[in-house]
């Protein structure tokens, strides 16, 4: 079979590349990000388009904090980061993710004593640090970010502890950028308090905007602080999915909740948002950045990205074939592969499913691909509990390329495959997320999951089924080979009845 038919015979999405050589290369990669507030393990692995987080832990360490005045690396911060990275190469060493690839940004690349410290880390530890520049440290940010938003355009912000670093995005490459000294734990060294840091910020950010240019897409926020403020946004809001890749915010709701941190109890405010003590120490300081930032480039809409820059590093060593792949198709084949009973079957019961959305755009069909070949993946949990199961795991996991009604679709389809009715699940508090078409249309799909999968044949898994729908008429039609006619017993037979419900449709079975 030549390539071109052999992607035809996948569907659009083309076969998984997880287990190619060169991929297979990067299923398990360790990365170390030495940042100037904390220092961060994360070993990938598995399905690396879409990377699994095998191991991550984080020491907060603050190795630059007071640096404005000393021009070194707190002392107290770099015992704390030597303590950690010994335990880290360790670690790398038990699960298989040696050598580790390790960065170190603007505390030690600036600190008087920078050298010495990666002098030292080497030595203890056997890890080479590389040490990388304010524009090396934006771009990786941005490869970050393309690993979860292929092709995307945009302006990202990475701030950490006492950079912010800006990169273009456009069409699946990162184009100019920018760094620039707005890190938290610089702001605050500002004498003069919040009136003298808002004229610096104002200074600076004037400056990147005029050198950046404009800047009219979609505005990615990357780092620990800016995660915090979604989170608090999410607070203020009563937002109940609490999963801040993909989480949305604009101007307004920038400005709302600056006001609302400015006016919280941050103990009280920290708690409710489960925060850390040294994260909420840096909000205050961060959100007068973000004020200013939305105001100096006045972004369409804002994400937040859970990827930054040690999703760039494995970004890095991918070739461009798996760059070039759907991030969530890929990790649901590998899923698939790793998890179901029969892997393999949610490619024919994607075929068998497909004339129910003879006319949905390709963004609707990728969620209808995930979920078939998602559909099995959770058969190990009680069967009490298999629908919440597969709804947790569409709506929390993490997998790239999904906003949050899309993960949401994606969850109630899978509930679905398993449960006739979603009344009294943890959906309902949920709802209001997603547009009531939205919801019957998930119910179909996860109604044609849960019938597809009892026609299951050991030589061709669905060949001998076939469903037909006939919009104009209101008749969903199935067609059995003489082989097949068997497996459309009672049960099935209910199935069959449950989806044309959710169709308002009357049904026909042909046997031929």
């Amino acid at each position: 079979m030549n390539a071109d038919a052999e992607h035809a015979d996948w569907g659009p999405f083309g076969r998984p590349l997880f287990a190619d050589p060169e991929a297979r290369a990067l299923s398990r990669v360790g990365v170390v990000d030495i940042g100037s507030n904390s220092v961060r393990l994360v070993v990938f692995d598995g399905a690396a388009r879409s990377p699994a987080y095998f191991f991550n832990e984080k020491v907060m360490c603050g190795l630059g904090a007071g640096m404005s005045e000393t021009g070194r690396l707190n002392p107290e911060g770099r015992v704390r980061a030597l303590s950690a990275m010994r335990r880290f190469a360790l670690l790398a060493d038990g699960l298989g993710a040696a050598p580790l690839s390790c960065v170190a940004t603007a505390a030690v690349r600036e600190a008087e004593d920078g050298p010495d410290f990666c002098d030292e880390v080497l030595r203890e530890t056997g890890v080479k640090v590389h040490v990388i520049d304010g524009d090396e440290e934006a771009r990786l940010s941005a490869q970050g970010v393309l690993l979860g938003w292929p092709g995307s355009y945009g302006l990202v912000c990475d701030i950490g502890g006492s950079s912010m670093e800006l990169a273009e995005i456009s069409g699946g490459k990162v184009g100019k950028r920018l760094t620039s000294p707005l890190g938290p734990l610089r702001l605050m060294d500002i004498e003069g308090g919040k009136k003298a840091r808002e004229k610096h910020i104002k200074d600076v950010m004037t400056g990147l905007a005029k050198t950046m240019g404009a800047q009219r897409d979609r505005l990615f926020l990357v780092g620990g602080s800016w995660r915090a403020i979604a989170r608090i946004d999410m607070e203020r809001q009563g937002y109940p999915l609490h999963v801040l890749h993909e989480y949305r915010m604009d101007a307004d709701a920038v400005l709302e909740t600056a006001k609302f941190i400015e006016k919280a109890d941050l103990e009280a405010l920290r708690q409710a948002c489960s925060l850390s003590s040294s994260r909420m120490s840096l909000v205050p300081y961060a959100v007068e950045v973000l004020k200013r930032l939305v105001q100096a480039f006045t972004p369409a809409d804002i994400a937040i990205s859970s990827y930054g820059i040690r999703e760039g590093l494995l970004y890095e060593q991918m070739p461009q074939a798996l760059r070039d792949r759907d991030p969530l198709i890929e990790a649901c084949y590998f899923a698939e592969a790793k998890d179901a009973r029969v892997p393999g079957f949610g490619r024919r019961l994607y075929r068998f499913v497909r004339p129910l959305f003879e006319n949905a755009p390709d963004t609707k069909l990728r969620l209808v691909k995930a979920a078939c070949l998602l559909h099995d993946v959770s058969w190990r949990a009680h069967p009490d509990y298999r629908a919440e199961t597969c709804f947790d795991n569409a709506t929390r996991a993490n997998l790239g390329g999904l906003k949050h009604g899309e993960r949401l679709f994606l969850g109630l389809a899978l509930l679905h495959r398993y449960r006739n009715k979603r009344e009294g699940s943890r959906f309902e508090d949920l709802a209001t997320l997603l547009p009531p078409e939205q919801q019957a249309e998930a119910e179909i799909l996860g109604k044609a999951l849960r019938f597809g999968a009892m026609l299951y044949l050991s030589d061709n898994g669905t060949a001998g089924a076939q469903l037909d729908w006939n919009e104009a008429t209101r008749t969903v039609r199935l067609e059995l080979s003489e082989h097949a006619a068997d497996l459309f017993g009672e049960v099935a037979e209910s199935r069959f009845r449950s989806l044309a419900n959710a169709l308002n449709a009357k049904t026909e079975v042909r046997t031929s």
